[in-house]
């Protein structure tokens, strides 16, 4: 089960995408990472690539951010988070891309977005790639991707959580 750890949607329950090409964010290291995010979350335009259930987003709005854009593919996780969306009645204030994260980050203008958040496969190499991207192109103030702990993300912060990482890399 996942769900809202604080703010306005605190407790509440999420869907998660049928299958297993999806790995939800475990709920303590969502903790975390949100609470490393809490002031530049603030009114934030928040962007969440590789969205799945759409939890990091989702979190971010109710701690405060102004906006939420989410970016997935998966026909599963995209029927999971417009579920989710509904449930909380945010459509107001959030946009689903359905478009692959990558090309998608390729084609944002700098400082785009305040924060971003990114759960790519943990397979492959998309994380590097997506910093190496925002390293051209920093479209946010601050990317934060989830990946394996063992993996090395070239960032400028990363914190471990038993097998998960989360990699911080700031805007110049």
């Amino acid at each position: 089960m996942v769900r809202i750890i604080a703010g306005e949607f605190k407790g509440r329950r999420l869907k998660t995408p049928a299958g297993d090409k999806t790995r939800p964010t475990a709920d303590r290291v969502r903790e975390a990472w949100l609470s490393i995010l809490q002031r530049p979350v603030q009114g934030a335009r928040a962007l969440d690539l590789y969205a799945g259930s759409g939890a990091l987003g989702l979190e971010a709005l109710s701690r405060g951010a102004m906006t939420a854009d989410f970016v997935e593919v998966n026909r599963h996780a995209l029927a999971a988070l417009k579920a989710n969306i509904a449930a909380l009645a945010v459509e107001d204030r959030t946009v689903i891309h359905r478009v692959d994260a990558l090309q998608f980050a390729e084609r944002l203008r700098p400082g785009q977005y305040d924060v971003a958040f990114a759960d790519p496969p943990y397979a492959g190499e998309q994380a590097a790639r997506l910093v190496a991207l925002f390293r051209l192109n920093p479209f946010a103030r601050v990317l934060s991707i989830e990946h394996r702990a063992d993996q090395s993300i070239p960032g400028d912060d990363t914190r471990r959580y038993g097998d998960t990482g989360v990699t911080f890399v700031y805007a110049p």
